[in-house]
C-alpha cells in the first residue's frame, strides 16, 4: 500500500492519529473489495487516508456524523463553509469571546453543523466535550483573529477533499454504538477501532471503562473479521496493563512518538502507541492471518 501525504480532516479531535497514519496504513490487511468498518470514527483521519471503496463510519457523537452526512448530501459544501467562516470569523474578530459564547449557546439549542465546525476550530485546544445534558461546554480558545484568510482556505480545502472522496467511494455515516456497528461486519470486512483510552478524561459521548474494553474485545472476536485496534502501550510513567489482561491473544506492533500539551516545547511528551491485530506482520511486512476466531472464543466461553 502506497504511503502518501497524510490528509487532515476538517473536524479536530484530541488524540487524532495523524502522526501515525502511515504506520497504520503499512500494517493493514485490507483487500480491495473489503468493507472498511470504523466503529469509533472520531476525526475520521485513518479511514479518510486509507480511502477504501466501501466503508461504514460510525460514532456515538451525533454532531460528527451529521456534519459528514450533510457534506455527503450536498447540504454543506466547501463554498458554504467558506462563506460561513468568513462571516463568523469577522464577528469573532469584532466581538471576541462574546461571539464565541453566543455561537455556543445557539449550537446547544439548534445543533447546526456549521456552528459545530466553528466551535471546534475556535474553542480551547480543539476539544470536543459535552456535559451530562448533552451541551457543548468547552471554553473559548482566546484567539479572536483565528479565522484568517489562509486558515479559512485551509479548512475549505479539507472539505473539498472530503467531497472528492465521497464522489468516488461508497461510504455511510451512522450514529450508533460500537456493538451495533461491528455486527455489520462479515468475514471479508476489516474493522479498525480507536476507542477512548481507559483512564483518560471522558465526557458523555466517549465514556469508557474496563467493562467497555472487555465488551469490545468480545464483539470483535465474535465478528470473524480481521481487525486492528489502536491503543497506548506505555509512557514515561506507566504502562497499559489491559493489553496483557484483555488483548493478550493479539499481535502487537508499537511506535514511539511525541504529543504536545499546550504549545511549548517543554510540554512535549513521549508515548508509545500500540496496534493490536488478530493477524501478524512478518519481517517483510506482509500481513498474514494466523488465528482462527474459534480459538479466540475460548476466552469468552
Amino acid at each position: 500500500m502506497t504511503i502518501d501525504k497524510v490528509f487532515v480532516p476538517p473536524i479536530k479531535i484530541q488524540g487524532i492519529k495523524t502522526k501515525i497514519v502511515p504506520f497504520i496504513k503499512e500494517n493493514l490487511l485490507l483487500a480491495q473489495d473489503s468493507m472498511w468498518i470504523e466503529p469509533f470514527m472520531g476525526s475520521g483521519v485513518v479511514g479518510f487516508n486509507v480511502a477504501p471503496k466501501n466503508a461504514v463510519f460510525a460514532d456515538i457523537n451525533p454532531h460528527i456524523i451529521e456534519f459528514y452526512n450533510q457534506i455527503k448530501s450536498g447540504q454543506i459544501t466547501s463554498y458554504i463553509i467558506r462563506q460561513f467562516l468568513e462571516e463568523a470569523g469577522s464577528k469573532l474578530a469584532q466581538k471576541d469571546g462574546l461571539y464565541y459564547y453566543e455561537v455556543r449557546e445557539r449550537f446547544n439549542q439548534n445543533h447546526n453543523p456549521l456552528d459545530f465546525l466553528f466551535l471546534n476550530r475556535s474553542c480551547f485546544n480543539g476539544m470536543i466535550r459535552f456535559n451530562k445534558k448533552l451541551a457543548f461546554n468547552v471554553p473559548y480558545g482566546h484567539k479572536p483573529q483565528r479565522f484568517s484568510k489562509a486558515y479559512i482556505t485551509k479548512i475549505t480545502n479539507q472539505v473539498t477533499h472530503i467531497e472528492e472522496l465521497f464522489r468516488y467511494n461508497n461510504w455511510s455515516f451512522i450514529c450508533q454504538s460500537f456493538e451495533e456497528t461491528i455486527k455489520l461486519a462479515n468475514e471479508k470486512a476489516f474493522i479498525y477501532c480507536d476507542p477512548p483510552y481507559i483512564g483518560r478524561h471522558v465526557d458523555y459521548y466517549d465514556s469508557w471503562d474496563v467493562q467497555s474494553e472487555m465488551d469490545l474485545c468480545k464483539v470483535l472476536v465474535s465478528s470473524n473479521a480481521r481487525f486492528m485496534l489502536s491503543t497506548w502501550d506505555h509512557n514515561d510513567y506507566r504502562k497499559n496493563d489491559f493489553i496483557d489482561i484483555i488483548w493478550n491473544f493479539c499481535s502487537k506492533l508499537t511506535k514511539d512518538h511525541f504529543y504536545f500539551v499546550g504549545a511549548k516545547e517543554l510540554n512535549r511528551k513521549a508515548i508509545t502507541e500500540a496496534l493490536l491485530t488478530n493477524y501478524v506482520i512478518d519481517q517483510s511486512h506482509r500481513p498474514k492471518l494466523v488465528r482462527e476466531n474459534k480459538q479466540l472464543e475460548i476466552l469468552f466461553s
